[in-house]
């Protein structure tokens, strides 16, 4: 009888010891899926981060007098750039595409710069390189919805109180960012 319960004992203890090890592994997962869809996104980024200063530099050739335009578009890339945290890299990114949204809304007003053809393969490279950074986002925030799922549930919370894993934020645009982007042409008709 006494063996019976020892064996029963060391069978439970052996049954949550499993238990965490499989959910300590599915943070770890996870986690590190998190980093990964994080870094993914950083790489699409800093391509876009690449082709703003070439698209500014053919815009100041058509749009000279559209200084401030193309100055507050590098201060935001620059901005953007050098994010400390996912916080500011998200408020840095939301002001970049505004002002990306403002740099291609003056080609409109310039036929001679929307027919250029650097223009033209910078703007379809943005874009292309926009589709991907979508994506990216996407799947980060997929991920980062299973992870803070996973670390709230009953009984994972206790295993992720165990490991100091903190709620992951998701990657948003800014509310600004769903409006139509309003660009005032002054005098230049």
């Amino acid at each position: 009888m006494t063996f019976i319960l020892i064996f029963a004992l060391l069978a439970v203890i052996f049954t949550a010891l499993i238990f965490v090890i499989v959910i300590y592994n599915g943070f770890i997962r996870l986690r590190n899926q998190c980093e990964e869809a994080f870094a993914t996104m950083d790489a699409y980024l800093k391509k876009r981060y690449d082709l703003v200063p070439n698209l500014v530099s053919i815009v100041k050739g058509y749009a000279s007098h559209e200084k401030e335009t193309l100055e507050r578009v590098i201060e935001a890339r620059n901005r953007a750039m050098a994010s400390g945290s996912i916080d500011d890299l998200q408020k840095n990114e939301n002001v970049l595409a505004s002002g990306l949204k403002r740099l291609f809304a003056l080609s409109e007003a310039y036929p001679d710069l929307k027919a250029n053809e650097g223009f033209v393969n910078l703007q379809n490279q943005l874009q292309s390189i926009e589709t991907d950074i979508l994506q990216a986002r996407k799947y980060y925030n997929a991920v980062v919805k299973a992870l803070n799922t996973k670390r709230e549930l009953f009984p994972q919370s206790f295993i992720a109180a165990m490991m100091n894993l903190e709620k992951k934020e998701y990657f948003e645009i800014d509310s600004s960012e769903k409006s139509p982007v309003h660009v005032s042409f002054g005098d230049l008709r």
